[in-house]
C-alpha cells in the first residue's frame, strides 16, 4: 500500500511525525493481527507491505492509520513546531483520500515491490544506501537490525 501527504507536502520531515506514523502502524498491525512484510516513510508519503488475516481489513486499516496518525502528527505540530506551517498553512487534509493498494500473490513480485521501495529513499538522494535509511525496514533485511516494527516474511 502506499499512501501520500495533500498535495505533497513535507510534513514527514521531521523525525516525531514518522515516530507517530509507526507508532499507529504498530498498534493497527497488533489488534488487526496482521503482519508487516516491509515498510518505507518518505518525507511525503509511505509505502508498507502489510499480510492482513482477513483481507477485506485492508480499508478499515487505511482508515485507521491515515485517521489516527494524522490527528497525532497535527497535535504534535501545533504544540511543539507550529511555525513549520508558515509559508504554506497546515492545509485542510493531512493525507491524500487516494491509497493505492496493489495484491502481490507471488514472492517475485513481494521481492520486486520491497527492492523498490527500499531504495526510494536512494533514490530521493537522502541515503546512499537503503539500510542507511532510518525510516526503512531495509536495515532489518541487511543488517537484522531493529527498525520499530516487527517485520515478518511470509511463507
Amino acid at each position: 500500500m502506499t499512501f501520500s501527504v495533500f498535495k505533497r507536502r513535507r510534513l514527514l520531515d521531521l523525525d516525531q511525525p514518522k515516530r507517530i506514523v509507526l507508532g499507529v502502524f504498530n498498534h493497527l498491525l497488533k489488534s488487526l493481527n496482521a503482519k508487516c512484510v516491509g515498510f518505507v516513510l518518505m518525507p511525503d508519503h509511505v509505502h508498507a507491505l502489510v499480510w492482513l488475516p482477513n483481507p477485506e481489513d485492508i480499508t478499515r486499516f487505511l482508515h485507521g492509520w491515515k485517521r489516527m496518525s494524522s490527528f497525532r502528527i497535527r497535535q504534535w505540530y501545533a504544540a511543539h513546531a507550529a511555525n513549520y506551517f508558515a509559508g504554506f498553512g497546515p492545509g485542510e487534509r493531512f493525507w491524500q483520500p487516494k491509497s493505492y493498494v496493489f495484491h502481490v500473490y507471488s514472492e517475485r513480485k513481494l521481492l520486486q515491490k520491497l527492492e523498490y521501495m527500499h531504495r526510494n529513499p536512494v533514490k530521493a538522494g537522502l541515503v546512499k544506501r537503503a539500510e542507511d535509511w532510518r525510516w526503512s525496514s531495509a536495515r532489518w533485511y541487511t543488517r537484522q537490525q531493529s527498525v520499530g516494527v516487527p517485520i515478518s516474511w511470509i511463507d
